[in-house]
């Protein structure tokens, strides 16, 4: 069933005139006859009757008034889910507890008359992130594509802000009682990053990292989730892993799990912000511009050859 046409039966019905409806409606009382006249031939019936005033319903057009009102109100309800400006924002990252998540959250508190939809895209390959974004099915994503000439013509990627790593340690590990490390103190320290899926921003950045340090990322074993990963590191001696200063993690007390800062250099897991370059949805700028004003890091700073240049 043409919706239109439901439309415009709707205002004629309201209005008792089909010049007035057609004014409304911005189109030519001639469409709307034609539009009234199709829906008539799609039901069978007929839904009006031309009086010298205008138009008045027929009991067929009284009887199906109320639920053609209900059509359009579903229409227009299904256009402003959908529609940038009239939906929520939204915007994917790569976990709730991730340092995205938590900047965006940092952001509503401050700002809580923003209609914000944090979403995870159950996805490793950035490329499938950015076609959600080509799409229209997500509005921004925090993703890296580590070539940008795969960039789609009409997409944009802009370095959002760095996020400093922290090791993290059971109380019994070596390093456990550091105040701060620097990257030569975690050579031959085994560092398990379980589920680093190939061909992923985060495979090439864990890549560069050994190789410049010489350090001992282990990535064997799937990644059964947060809580197993904390639980093996309270009760290991040996096993530590890498976090985001800004990823939230929450364990109980008597793990008494040790997040220490690693500098000299600092290491930053660089984090792009990629969206539509037409018609972005209204509130985005706002984003931009918070995490365009996000304390920088300090100078000493290891950034992976890939990173995009930014502030932060």
């Amino acid at each position: 069933m043409d919706t239109e046409a439901v439309r415009s039966f709707v205002r004629a019905a309201e209005l008792g005139q089909l010049q007035h409806a057609a004014n409304e409606l911005g189109v030519t009382q001639q469409a709307v006859s034609k539009r009234i006249a199709a829906l008539e031939r799609e039901l069978e019936v007929q839904l009006f009757t031309r009086t010298a005033r205008g138009v008045e319903l027929t009991l067929d057009g009284q009887a199906f008034l109320p639920h053609a009102r209900s059509i359009v109100t579903g229409v227009e309800r299904a256009i402003t889910a959908v529609r940038p400006g009239s939906r929520a924002l939204r915007i994917d990252v790569l976990g709730l507890r991730s340092a995205q998540a938590v900047i965006l959250h940092d952001y509503w508190r401050s700002h809580p008359e923003i209609n914000l939809d944090v979403v995870t895209l159950r996805v490793n390959d950035p490329r499938v992130a950015v076609a959600a974004v080509e799409a229209g099915e997500v509005d921004a994503t925090f993703r890296t594509l580590t070539d940008p000439t795969m960039l789609p013509r009409d997409v944009r990627m802009i370095h959002a802000f760095d996020s400093p790593l922290e090791l993290l340690v059971g109380p019994r590990h070596p390093l456990a009682a550091s105040r701060a490390l620097t990257p030569p103190q975690l050579r031959r320290h085994r560092i398990w990053v379980p589920g680093i899926a190939p061909r992923t921003e985060w495979g090439e950045f864990y890549d560069q990292l050994a190789t410049e340090f010489d350090l001992r990322i282990d990535a064997t074993g799937p990644h059964f989730g947060d809580e197993v990963l904390l639980e093996t590191l309270a009760d290991s001696a040996d096993v530590a892993t890498l976090v985001g200063a800004r990823d939230r993690y929450i364990w109980p007390t008597t793990y008494d799990l040790r997040r220490i800062p690693i500098v000299n250099p600092t290491l930053a897991y660089p984090l792009s912000l990629i969206h539509r370059t037409v018609n972005p949805h209204p509130a985005l700028a706002a984003i931009i511009k918070h995490v365009g004003n996000l304390t920088p890091l300090p100078e000493a700073v290891w950034r992976p050859s890939w990173a995009t240049s930014g502030p932060n």
